[in-house]
Formats: structure tokens, sequence, C-alpha cells
């Protein structure tokens, strides 16, 4: 598994186009502050990431992602659970994988292979094949809330 210590500069420089979002180093062994599933998982408290050198970068980029699909209203009380439906949910896992793409060495093949290993589970049985076959709803997601564009591509704002 893919971890934060070995892209911690691709990942903070992509984390840092959503501002106000900004990671936050916690070190080796402490507690990560706000997160859901506990060490070494990501941890989200406000506009803060909390990221340790174990922590795997799907779960990285998909607390980051949470953070962008989420709206300001939520963001502005977000402390450890984003919450959000269904729908939302797979929004941030299909945009959780345009954001490995920009991530020199990770790309979608390796955070598909994370995410099955880490437990994701999708109606077709893979990331792979969920992404490629079944996630129109969640493209179309990020579609009305301008999260991405017509071409698929990021747009690298946060939603209203």
């Amino acid at each position: 598994m893919l971890r934060y210590r070995d892209y911690q500069q691709d990942i903070d420089a992509l984390l840092y186009r959503f501002k106000p979002l900004r990671p936050a180093p916690v070190g080796p062994e402490e507690t990560i502050p706000g997160s859901f599933w506990g060490a070494p998982e990501a941890g989200l408290i406000g506009s803060v990431i909390y990221l340790r050198d174990d922590t795997p970068v799907h779960s990285a980029l998909h607390e980051a992602a949470h953070f962008v699909c989420m709206d300001a209203t939520r963001r502005a009380s977000l402390h450890t659970d984003a919450g959000g439906d269904f729908a939302e949910e797979d929004a941030v896992c299909y945009l959780q994988v345009l954001m490995a793409e920009t991530l020199s060495g990770v790309g979608a093949r390796r955070i598909y292979a994370d995410m099955d290993a880490w437990g994701y589970s999708f109606r077709l049985g893979s990331t792979e094949a969920w992404f490629e076959q079944d996630a129109a709803d969640a493209r179309d997601w990020l579609l009305l809330h301008r999260l991405i564009d017509a071409d698929g591509c990021p747009t690298w704002q946060l939603r209203d």
C-alpha cells in the first residue's frame, strides 16, 4: 500500500489547491486527530487534514475529496465524520481516483489496487470495474457541482 511519506510533496501540493484545506503532519505513533477509522487513516477537522507518514495515499485522497465535495455549511462544522449521502460518497471515490492520476508514481491502477486491498466495496467487485463501468452517477454528481469539467478533468475548486 502506498504511504503518505513517499508522496508527501506531491500530495501536499495537491491539497493546497483546495484552499483553505491544508495538510498537518502528525508524528509517528501519535493519534491522528479527526480520523474516522483510526490510525493510520487520515483525519479531518475543519479545514485541516491530518496525515502521518504511514497514512495510506488512498486515505489522504479520500478525505481530501470529502472536503472538496461537501458544501460550505458542512465544511464549517467538519469534525471527523464527513457525512454526506451515498451519491456524494460515490463522487468522493471517483474524485479520489482523478486525484491519484495527478500524482507521479500513483495513478489510477495503483489507487484501484490500494482501495481494493483496504476493503472498498463496489457492486461490480473491484474499484477499477466500478470506475470504468458503473460510475456514471458519480461522474454526473461531480459535473453537476462543477468539480469536474465535461471532459472529466478536475476543476480544482471547492463545492459551493
